[in-house]
């Protein structure tokens, strides 16, 4: 700790304008506000142009997905795995921002500095004449010193030998004071690096910004009640009978649509053996209940899990598949539903695998599809976007989803699921596998792959090929080589 907590200038800056700029009634009242920023690694250097990766500001909505980055493009200062940044923002009566970022695999210098993950979260949000936020989900995993772990706290201090220091989740809040009106702004940097001497060719004064995330938001008010005009006697209306109010369905207790949003409800699912939904490289952050104007309700009901085009789609657990095929927002799109009845939903995939068909039985790691952009998501990062709808839930409709995040994060730690027919796709995990899409839905055999089976894809590939399907994998089992 010790560190003398900084606002970056564009929050301080706006820390002025706020208490100056509420101190005065407005004589026509004011709408809601939000906006929301993020970018995985920023480089400054001073009297250099430096180096910007993954940034993104929202409104409008925006996600960036890179996978990887290198600075300079020979990667001797740093070099990190995949990076995905989001920001979105939903005004109306009430407003709400949301701003997420994670950098993988990060690497300082060959090594001297290295975290397994650095994630920036931030949201704001407004209830009336309430505003709150929250930096809560931010954090440095895995960090080294020297091959030396170290802690990270927030706006803590590490020691980066006589060269520079680190400060880890480097962070503030402003929130307006009363009499003012009511609005939050917070930002969180996950790790923030300052050289205070020339370094691995860096000079002093430079700053490497590593999970950067900033959300505000501030509540509307309300017009003032204008006095009677002088002069003019002020006629009492009449009283009428209170009308019994009409019965409602869907929203029995009338909470307006934030309040419609499950956030935090985590229920079991038991039907067991799940597995991660994607494999390979990729990487996702929660951007559950964020704005999304083309969906009923107007949020998102899933998280996207981004990886790189054709990457594998897996069945995250045994189960059912239906509802396949293409819709305007999902595109290329499909159900799972598991023993115990929970439903699981995948969409803007780019292709799907021969497993997929309606009412087919797929066991957990079979490959059903192959990431893309399908949809309303057409232009943007290859990304899978996954859903969880509990049976419990099942009643409330599309709205019984939960907040797919700590599901896929305990799933993503289960690394003895393996898959040798996608292992090729992995750094670091020896493997032959075809390129994503090299056989694309041109052999049926694919779809009796099972990721549980490690021997199940070689065994299908060396099923002798029909005279009509023109031998078309014998070069296969060249890149496979020959069947022990």
């Amino acid at each position: 700790m010790g560190a003398a907590m900084r606002l970056p200038p564009v929050l301080a800056l706006a820390s002025v304008l706020l208490l100056a700029g509420s101190a005065g009634a407005s004589s026509h009242g004011s709408q809601a506000g939000a906006t929301a920023s993020a970018y995985g690694i920023k480089v400054v250097v001073p009297n250099q142009a430096g180096a910007v990766s993954s940034s993104v500001s929202a409104p409008p909505n925006a996600v960036g997905f890179a996978s990887g980055f290198a600075y300079p493009s020979d990667g001797s200062i740093m070099t990190t795995g995949p990076v995905s940044v989001s920001a979105s923002t939903n005004v109306g009566t009430n407003a709400r921002s949301i701003a997420s970022s994670s950098v993988s695999s990060l690497s300082l210098f060959g090594g001297e500095v290295t975290a397994s993950n650095v994630t920036g979260h931030a949201n704001a949000s407004t209830s009336g004449q309430r505003a709150t936020g929250s930096l809560g989900g931010a954090a440095v995993t895995g960090l080294t010193v020297g091959g030396v772990a170290q802690g990270a706290g927030a706006n803590g201090r590490v020691a980066l030998g006589d060269w520079g220091y680190a400060i880890t989740l480097e962070q503030a809040e402003v929130r307006a004071t009363a009499g003012k009106t009511p609005s939050y702004r917070g930002y969180v940097t996950g790790l923030d690096i300052h050289l205070t001497a020339d370094h691995g060719g860096l000079p002093a004064g430079s700053e490497i910004l590593v999970g950067y995330t900033e959300s505000w938001a501030q509540a509307g008010t309300p017009p003032p009640v204008l006095p009677p005009a002088p002069g003019k006697a002020t006629v009492k209306p009449k009283k009428s009978k209170a009308k019994t109010p009409a019965s409602k369905t869907g929203n029995p207790q009338g909470l307006g649509q934030a309040s419609k949003i499950p956030f935090g409800l985590q229920p079991p699912l038991t039907a067991g053996g799940y597995v991660f939904p994607v494999y390979g490289p990729h990487d996702f952050i929660d951007t559950f209940g964020g704005f999304r104007g083309d969906v009923p309700g107007n949020w998102h009901h899933g998280d996207d899990i981004f990886a790189p085009l054709g990457a594998p789609v897996l069945a995250c657990a045994d189960g059912t598949v239906f509802s396949i095929g293409w819709n305007n927002v999902g595109g290329n799109r499909l159900w799972l539903r598991d023993s115990q009845g929970n439903e699981f939903y995948y969409a803007h995939l780019s292709a799907y695998s021969p497993a997929a068909k309606d009412g087919n039985r797929v066991k957990a790691g079979e490959v059903v599809g192959f990431i893309g952009n399908t949809g309303d998501a057409e232009g943007t990062a290859y990304h899978l976007h996954f859903e969880i709808h509990p049976v419990a839930y099942l009643s409330l409709g599309y709205d019984g989803a939960v907040d797919p995040t700590p599901y896929l994060q305990a799933w993503q730690q289960q690394k003895d699921l393996y898959l040798a027919q996608v292992a090729g796709y992995l750094p670091g995990v020896a493997g032959v596998a075809p390129k994503p899409g090299a056989i694309l839905l041109q052999a049926n055999d694919i779809s009796q792959a099972n990721g549980l089976d490690p021997a199940s894809l070689r065994r299908v590939f060396f099923t002798p090929l029909s005279e009509s399907e023109g031998g078309r994998l014998a070069t296969v089992s060249t890149l496979l080589g020959q069947q022990p």
